[in-house]
């Protein structure tokens, strides 16, 4: 799969949603129309993904685009990290999910942990915010950024949700199969660095 271009095709359909969202002249949105087809062909032909399924993920909002915002809990018990079994791949990963509309990140954490986990977590501070794009995970038709927060448990207990099937604690160095569209292991042993230095710096790029 060729990375540059999916990136090449999400900037062009980024132009493209902007001028159709600002543009008043009937030829220059015809323009930005042909110009969003180009990138839902680019992405669909280097993603290897069916066009009208590229045209649904790829291509389907309005106004100014910017990148969807990913937030995903960090929480210890003693040395283990908690983590929990994505359905839809089999894989593993830090609660979260997408950031909700009408919350705050802290709000969504403390929603997201306990409706994947079945804890009750209190947000303690912000351990980072990256760029999807600078991290080894697979290619994705959206600019992403992630949030990591703190959290402690206040309560609850282990209990897999709606797009969970299972809910563990693991030690850094008997990590589970990640999910790599939502965490990369050079991530989680970045928040472990966090367990080891409670004044490490937060990340951030």
């Amino acid at each position: 799969m060729n990375y540059p271009w999916i990136e090449i095709a999400k900037r062009i359909q980024a132009l493209a949603q902007s001028g159709l969202t600002y543009g008043d002249n009937c030829y220059d949105i015809e323009r930005y129309e042909a110009l969003r087809a180009i990138s839902i062909e680019m992405m669909a032909y280097f993603s290897d993904t069916e066009m009208e399924k590229v045209r649904d993920l790829f291509a389907n909002e309005t106004g100014y685009q910017t990148p969807k915002v990913d937030i995903r809990g960090v929480i210890f018990q003693g040395d283990k990290i908690l983590m929990v079994r994505e359905k839809i791949d089999g894989c593993w990963s830090l609660p979260g999910g997408w950031a909700d509309v009408g919350l705050s990140p802290a709000e969504v954490v403390v929603k997201e942990v306990w409706e994947e986990a079945g804890y009750e977590v209190k947000p303690l501070r912000l351990l980072a915010v990256i760029d999807k794009k600078h991290h080894p995970h697979p290619p994705s038709p959206y600019h992403i950024y992630k949030i990591f927060i703190q959290c402690e448990i206040t309560g609850g207990g282990a209990n897999a949700g709606m797009e969970t099937s299972d809910v563990g604690f693991f030690g850094k160095d008997e990590l589970p199969e990640l999910s790599k569209d939502r965490n990369t292991l050079s991530q989680i042993y970045a928040m472990f660095e966090f367990l080891e230095d409670q004044n490490k710096p937060v990340l951030f790029d």
